[in-house]
């Protein structure tokens, strides 16, 4: 059946990618995607050549497939990570969301390869982690790789264009507009005016604030998330292959003896280099693996959560302070040997020149992170590396490297209801933006949820 609805998608991330693949399945034909960054092709990010130069639209962040299409591609198959879409669906629906997300990975190119550890492995490393007082989750996981992802992300989009959906890159939203508790359509930064029947908002982690204003104008309830604030360590692979071997990505939890803060594992690259990510005029550090080419070191980032409580109401403000200040001292990121942490000194380029591990990220200034991160953080951190080195011993060497900083800014959750719908009728809010996903595969699942609450109220 052909459903004559006119649904308007603000942002080409996955979370939109996928609203419109599930969208066209249930037989819409009127459908355009709104994305300000630029078209897959024309993304181009100068940083490995200059270090970041706070491009006014950030290619890395921002552009058809979202911060997703540079990223290293991996598909967490598991629902007790990547994010709180289960909150919404239930997890035994969550389960279901996510086999069907995976599969139109796969239609398009996914590797066919998951890393699942055999049962006896998972058993021991959960013990060996228990023995160090964290909290291991083994999951199953599918790496599409960097180099990949742009790929299967251009296919994507050339199916959805031969369905005849509008893909509309370099067009920034402005405002959505709704009366009488209803939503009429979409504002655009030329003044144009698009008016439609239902509009799904998919911003990505760029446009969470932008979201959020929306959200304010709209009336529509928000709750703050928290803001996950740590560092980028890179270490010889060798070290890291006792996890990575059986993982892939170790998903590791810790509460610090200090001050019982929850300290984690993120985005853990095997092989891989550290990157940056730019967020308007902060740059933080991210990492990256690939499918073909591979480096000697293995990356992964260390967070410490943190919950503001009344009367402070703005973590991101609070990520962003901090990552101005690394910014302000190092021009960009700043690197530091674990060695010379610890001895309360500064790395210098002779001192990383005398590490094991040559740093990946080239454009990174050699530095003091103390100077930048709250002692109660960093604290968290060097008390979760000295856990971490029984599970792998060398990972607290000296010649380790620590980049900062990494910020997550886990966006303003929006006031949703079992479908994705606001309060205010037709308009629907997913993925990482609206603040219920932080990955991938829940990221485009939510996409799903929204297009078949889209379907089921027209």
């Amino acid at each position: 059946m052909t459903r004559k609805d006119r649904v308007v998608i603000v942002g080409a991330g996955p979370a939109g990618i996928f609203a419109a693949i599930e969208l066209v399945r249930l037989g819409f034909s009127d459908i355009t995607i709104l994305e300000k960054g630029k078209d897959l092709p024309d993304r181009r990010c100068p940083t490995a050549e200059n270090g970041c130069v706070s491009c006014r639209e950030c290619d890395i962040m921002s552009g058809w497939g979202g911060a997703g299409a540079f990223s290293d591609g991996k598909l967490t198959l598991s629902g007790e990570v990547g994010g709180w879409l289960g909150e919404y669906v239930g997890l035994t629906e969550l389960d279901d969301l996510i086999g069907y997300a995976d599969q139109i990975w796969l239609r398009y190119g996914a590797t066919k390869h998951v890393y699942e550890p055999e049962p006896d492995v998972a058993a021991r490393l959960e013990r060996q982690a228990t023995l160090a007082g964290m909290h291991l989750t083994p999951m199953r996981i599918r790496h599409i790789g960097t180099d990949r992802a742009p790929e299967i992300l251009g296919a994507v989009r050339e199916d959805l264009v031969e369905a005849g959906v509008t893909v509309r890159t370099g067009t920034e939203a402005t405002v959505i507009r709704a009366e009488g508790g209803r939503v009429t359509g979409v504002e655009l930064s030329s003044g144009t005016f698009i008016p439609c029947d239902v509009v799904i908002a998919a911003p990505g982690r760029e446009g969470a604030e932008w979201l959020a204003r929306q959200a304010a104008a709209l009336d529509i309830g928000l709750t703050n998330n928290a803001v996950d604030i740590g560092v980028r360590v890179e270490a010889p692979a060798p070290v890291m292959e006792p996890l990575t071997d059986h993982l892939y990505e170790a998903k590791l939890t810790y509460f610090s003896r200090s001050f019982g803060d929850r300290v984690r594992t993120f985005c853990m690259n095997p092989y891989g280099e550290v990157t940056t990510e730019s967020y308007g005029d902060v740059v933080t550090v991210n990492g990256h693996s690939f499918a073909e080419d591979k480096t000697p070191y293995t990356n992964f980032a260390i967070l410490v959560s943190q919950v503001f409580t009344r009367p402070f109401r703005e973590p991101l403000t609070y990520g962003r302070s901090i990552a101005r200040l690394a910014n302000l001292l190092g021009e960009g990121i700043l690197v530091q040997r674990l060695g010379d942490l610890k001895l309360g000194r500064r790395s210098t380029p002779d001192r990383i020149g005398a590490s094991i591990v040559v740093p990946t990220l080239a454009s990174a200034t050699p530095g003091d992170l103390s100077n930048v991160i709250p002692y109660r953080h960093l604290t968290n951190i060097l008390e979760f590396i000295e856990a971490l080195d029984t599970l792998v011993p060398g990972l607290a060497a000296p010649g380790t490297l620590l980049y900062g900083v990494e910020v997550k800014f886990y966006s303003s959750r929006l006031e949703l209801d079992v479908d994705l719908q606001t309060p205010v009728a037709d308009l629907y809010a997913i993925g990482d933006g609206a603040g219920i996903t932080r990955g991938l595969v829940q990221s485009g699942a939510s996409g799903v949820v929204a297009a078949r609450g889209v379907a089921r109220g027209r």
